[in-house]
This record gives C-alpha cells, structure tokens and sequence, in this order.
C-alpha cells in the first residue's frame, strides 16, 4: 500500500491489485481478507495511516440535464487509499510534502468549485473559474502543472474526480462529478467547513 500509493501519485489501489499480489504465491482462500486486514493493523500503529476502503463510483446519467449523485459501482469494486491520522500540526510539521502544496491547493480548489456548482460541472464552466482565480487552460508550460490542461486529469485518475463526455445539441460536452474521494466525510467536512467561514 505504502509504495503503489506513491507510485501512482495517491490513485486508491484495487483490491483485486492487491489479492493478486497476495495469491501470487499463496493459495489460502482466507489469506487475503488476512493480511489485509493485518495490514490495516500495522499502517495504523506504525505510520499512522488508516487504510480506508472506498467504493468505486461510477459517473451519473443526467436526464433532462438535472445533474444527479454517483452512483455506486457494484459491490466487488473496492478499493483503498491511505489516509493520516495524525494531529494536523503534527502531519504539515514532519510529514507533508512542500512541493505537493500547489497540487493540494488546485485540487481543494476543483473540489470546492464542483461542489459548490451542485456537484457537477462542465469542463468550460470550471475552466472559466479556475481562470478567475489566475489559471489558464492553455498554458502549456505553468511552473507547477507544466500543461494546465492536463492538470484535473490527475484528480479524475485519484479518484476525486469523475468525467464523463455527454452528446448535446451543440456536440460533446465533458462534464466533471466528485467521486468517492472528494464524497468522503472527512474531505467534504473540511470543505463544508471552510465554504462555511466564507
């Protein structure tokens, strides 16, 4: 979990992925729902990080053009991310990632944005207010993102992010739905929170 959590960038890693890896070698039936749950045990008490399952989402069917919630992908589509639980403080003081601080704004921001848009957006829309707050879709060379445009695809592969290509009366229009990510509780209480003080 720790290293295929750091190779794909945060993306939550598929059971599947990670009985796959278990059965490799060994045959119990039982092993995997073992280990994993050993391994929930021992992310928890030694780094501090709960190993926190989450269903896959799948992006809505709109009718009418009503937005409506995700659905939930059937129920063998689980996967797990990681999640600290450290104090805060302590988290931003030894172990949060300076770098990464731009990426974790923009996507706080995307985030924010969807929601407060009813929990869908289209690609247009959300372009015309990122670029309120200084970003351009067609900046191919930013300091941060390098191509902007490329920049929510990252969220869509994190799982915070759901994009859907709809066909309408004007040709394809890509619209952007949170997914289990960004539905978590912990994540939208700190994103009703801070909407909240403003």
């Amino acid at each position: 979990m720790l290293f295929r959590t750091h190779q794909t960038s945060g993306c939550p890693i598929k059971r599947e992925e990670l009985t796959g890896i278990i059965t490799k070698n060994y045959r119990q039936r039982a092993l995997p729902t073992l280990l994993i749950n050993e391994a929930r045990d021992r992310l928890a008490a030694t780094f501090g990080y709960e190993m926190r399952e989450v269903q896959r989402t799948r992006a809505s069917s709109t009718r009418a053009g009503r937005p409506s919630q995700p659905q939930q992908a059937n129920a063998g589509a689980k996967s797990y991310i990681l999640v600290s639980q450290l104090d805060p403080e302590v988290y931003h003081k030894c172990v949060e990632d300076k770098e990464a601080a731009p990426l974790s704004a923009f996507s706080f921001t995307v985030i924010s944005l969807i929601h407060l848009a009813g929990g869908k957006i289209s690609h247009e829309d959300l372009w015309h207010q990122l670029k309120r707050v200084g970003l351009n879709e067609n900046d191919e060379n930013h300091s941060v993102f390098s191509n902007n445009k490329k920049a929510p695809e990252l969220l869509v592969h994190q799982r915070y992010l759901l994009k859907e290509k709809l066909a309408g009366s004007e040709g394809h229009v890509v619209m952007y739905e949170l997914a289990e990510r960004a539905l978590d509780e912990t994540i939208s209480g700190i994103l009703k929170d801070y909407i909240s003080q403003y």
